[in-house]
């Protein structure tokens, strides 16, 4: 082990020279002077910046335009838009469960009408929350509901009758 020790130190370069004069008395003489005290710049920039947080969040969302739609209108309408939002995604997902080959295509089809619609219908969102519960676009808003679901149950008659092409419609067999 000794040998060990001896090869080591006597492979490496170490730096055995002393000090500079006066060193020691520098080194305690910086440990002995007070450091200035910066915490508390950082102290009012940090409460500066959450009081330009909070006013911000105050700000955005005071002045976030609440939209309204058919379910803020009376419970009824309520009821009447979560029937229509619970078929429609009941037939999509029946829609999805059919995708093929020979289907893509018709269901694509019908998702961009489908979407087409959900365009309309943000039109006639922003309508109502500016102008008010007119009769006219609740109408409208019911009237998109209602081609939304014509265009899926139209697909999906379309889909059978892919499936299906050796059926006829009200054909019964005994």
């Amino acid at each position: 082990m000794e040998d060990k020790l001896q090869q080591f130190f006597s492979e490496n370069e170490f730096d055995f020279k002393e000090p500079h004069i006066g060193h020691l008395e520098r080194f305690e003489r910086k440990l002995n002077t007070p450091k200035q005290q910066k915490k508390t710049s950082w102290k009012w920039l940090s409460v500066a910046a959450s009081v330009v947080l909070i006013f911000g969040f105050w700000l955005g969302s005071n002045h976030q335009e609440r939209q309204v739609d058919l379910a803020d209108i009376s419970p009824k309408m309520e009821e009447v838009q979560n029937y229509f939002i619970s078929t429609i995604h009941q037939e999509i997902k029946t829609l999805e469960k059919n995708r093929s080959l020979e289907t893509e295509s018709i269901i694509e089809d019908a998702l961009e009408e489908l979407e087409e619609l959900e365009d309309n219908y943000k039109v006639f969102v922003k309508e109502l929350t500016k102008n008010g519960k007119h009769r006219r676009i609740i109408s409208a808003m019911i009237k998109n509901y209602q081609r939304r679901l014509e265009i899926l149950e139209n697909t999906l008659k379309q889909i059978d009758k892919i499936k299906n092409p050796n059926t006829i419609q009200n054909e019964t067999y005994i």
